[in-house]
């Protein structure tokens, strides 16, 4: 592969166990490694239907396709060759189960808000919003996805160590613990990922975006 770069470098991979259940999310640069070294296979989904591919027979694939490029796909280019990005890959040695259990930390806080700001209502970039305890942990409030949201600075500061009702702000949403990935979640809306949803079961379905 070429090392200029290329958008098609910041797309995402899913990547199932041998049994075909999703596990995680990988960049191209591993997804290509991956295949590359024989530890798993494309899985495409065409017409209903799935079908296996190894780095050969993929390249193979997308030497045919590369007439026939849609909006929504990603291609790399080599020295001397052209290969579509696949979205799904399926390990072809690793059996194990994803756990159930989605991480508490401040990128899926504020993917589950969508950089909007609990109080104010605005949107803001990521660099501009903070994390805050709705209720105080100076009044015993806990870590924990139902007492934390996404914050301005401005609305944060405000309402400083009280409650939001003792500082004349309202929630725009109550907080909840997500029952999948709020950033998996967001790559769904996304059509060029429409093909992961064939693979996601609510029941145990919580992949750590790596």
């Amino acid at each position: 592969m070429t090392a200029t770069f290329n958008p098609a470098f910041n797309a995402s991979v899913l990547v199932l166990n041998r049994h075909y259940m999703a596990i995680h999310v990988v960049d191209v640069r591993r997804a290509f490694g991956l295949l590359l070294r024989d530890l798993a296979e494309v899985i495409h989904i065409e017409d209903g239907q799935y079908a296996n591919y190894n780095f050969q027979s993929w390249r193979e694939i997308s030497e045919l396709k590369s007439d026939f490029k849609e909006p929504h796909e990603d291609w790399i280019r080599s020295v001397s060759f052209e290969i579509q990005v696949p979205r799904v890959l399926r390990l072809l040695q690793y059996d194990r189960v994803p756990k159930q259990r989605v991480r508490l930390n401040r990128r899926n806080i504020f993917a589950r808000d969508a950089n909007q700001c609990q109080y104010c209502g605005k949107f803001f970039p990521t660099s501009e919003l903070s994390l805050d305890h709705v209720l105080p942990t100076c009044r015993g409030g806990e870590t924990r996805w139902e007492n934390l949201v996404c914050s301005c600075v401005k609305c944060n500061v405000r309402k400083g160590g009280r409650t939001p009702t003792e500082a004349g702000l309202k929630l725009v949403c109550k907080p909840i613990r997500p029952k999948r990935s709020p950033l998996l979640t967001m790559k769904l809306g996304n059509p060029k990922y429409a093909s992961w949803k064939s693979f996601l079961d609510s029941a145990y379905w919580s992949v750590d975006l790596k």
